[in-house]
């Protein structure tokens, strides 16, 4: 049975943007939650939270865009996930180590809340619902990050910038014209490749017509090629 998401009596003081998980909660719950987050703004840039540091809250992203990236070796990143709004973000720490193993940075102004720890820790405990949900948004996490590394290893630079787009066209954005919050090296990081190669693939799709930029928009214009592209890699 789904959650009752729409009665306003049962979001954190009359919040509508909050995760969909937390209509799993009591009222109860609700209440704890409260009394226990910090709501934060950030502008694009910024770093809302540093891979490496230690993991005292656990967040839900309320408003505007950010990126989930691994920071390696020589200043090099690999973009995990793009984090839009009402999503959780919790990461393997949760009862690993209580630490970050990944950075998250504003790609716009964005607001984020930080629930506290522990409290997160006894509700999901106490609230089956409310685990499972959580449980369950962690494996689509996973099962997206074993198809992009799959994509990595096994696709050439078309195949790996295609698979990209389509990500943010149908899953980030659910748009065929979307804003490039996104630089170039972004790009690259989330497909794999260099900055230079990256921007030799996109001029490559919009020689094509496949897509367009116009005043930090980008355009889709021919699904077929680029899912085409896609799937011979």
């Amino acid at each position: 049975m789904e959650p009752d998401c729409m009665n306003p009596t049962r979001h954190c003081t009359g919040c509508q943007v909050k995760s969909p998980l937390f209509c799993f909660l009591t009222d109860e719950e609700l209440l704890l939650v409260e009394k226990n987050r910090l709501t934060v703004e950030f502008r694009q840039g910024e770093t809302i939270r540093k891979q490496g540091t230690s993991m005292t809250h656990v967040i839900s992203l309320n408003a505007g865009y950010a990126k989930l990236y691994l920071e390696g070796v020589r200043k090099t990143s690999s973009i995990l996930q793009i984090v839009k709004p009402t999503n959780f973000i919790g990461g393997p720490g949760l009862y690993l180590d209580q630490i970050h193993h990944v950075t998250v940075s504003a790609l716009t102004d964005t607001t984020v809340c930080f629930i506290g720890l522990p409290v997160f820790k006894t509700i999901i405990d106490e609230n089956k619902a409310f685990r499972d949900a959580f449980l369950a948004e962690i494996s689509r996490n996973i099962l997206a990050g074993y198809n992009r590394l799959l994509f990595l290893v096994q696709k050439q630079m078309p195949g790996r910038m295609a698979d990209t787009l389509l990500y943010l066209f149908d899953e980030v954005y659910k748009s065929e014209n979307i804003p490039l919050h996104l630089t170039k090296q972004d790009l690259a990081e989330l497909s794999g490749m260099s900055k230079e190669g990256a921007i030799k693939v996109i001029r490559e799709f919009q020689n094509e017509e496949i897509i367009s930029l116009s005043d930090r928009v980008m355009s889709l214009h021919n699904r077929n090629k680029l899912l085409q592209i896609s799937k011979v890699g």
